[in-house]
């Protein structure tokens, strides 16, 4: 006797649910709202309902992976259980020699930027050449133009990397120099004066 035929109803928000996360998946960077909607080819209240599918599906003790909004878009990252087997894995990109020069310049360059070596070197009062180079090369920073003028110099920005690497959403999510203890008013002296030289 041949067995019934079984229809199998697809839920059309279940296949765009699989559709972001393979995109998610397959991303290099965090996708934001507006990239998942071209990329799927649907609308945002619909991509909004598959995140929120997703986001359950992918939540922290429900699953080595979770889905995460950071650095302006949606991203999968290792869950805190599985964090520690992951970092004897890979090495983070911060975790991975950088020097106490180029921690100071990704937070010049985080705090001020856009802004450009020579910059940087007047506020750390050393060549930041090695530290900035070395940033670009993790793709912590990256070029963001030129100042103005015959032979300006580049300027750099913070990258979506940094972000994610530290767990922001956007750069105004940066601890307050308040917030940085002895330092801070050193540090909010430096920035402002070389504020000022370029506004001036």
């Amino acid at each position: 006797m041949d067995r019934p035929l079984r229809l199998v109803v697809a839920n059309p928000l279940d296949a765009l649910a699989r559709t972001l996360e393979a995109l998610l998946v397959v991303a290099s960077a965090p996708l934001s709202l507006d990239e998942l909607c071209a990329a799927a080819e649907e609308e945002q209240e619909r991509v909004d309902l598959a995140l929120g599918l997703l986001g359950e599906r992918y939540a922290e003790g429900r699953s080595g992976i979770v889905l995460e909004q950071v650095a302006g878009g949606w991203a999968f990252r290792a869950s805190r259980d599985a964090a520690d087997a992951c970092a004897r894995l890979f090495e983070r990109p911060v975790q991975r020699g950088l020097s106490q020069a180029a921690l100071e310049t990704l937070a010049i360059v985080a705090y001020l930027g856009p802004c450009s070596r020579p910059e940087v070197a007047r506020i750390r009062g050393v060549a930041a050449d090695s530290a900035v180079a070395g940033l670009v090369e993790r793709g912590l920073i990256a070029e963001a133009g030129r100042e103005d003028g015959i032979g300006g110099a580049v300027r750099y920005r913070t990258t979506p990397l940094f972000e994610r690497v530290f767990g922001l959403d956007n750069l105004s999510q940066l601890p307050r120099l308040d917030d940085l203890g002895d330092d801070a008013d050193m540090i909010r002296d430096r920035l402002h004066a070389v504020s000022a030289q370029r506004t001036a």
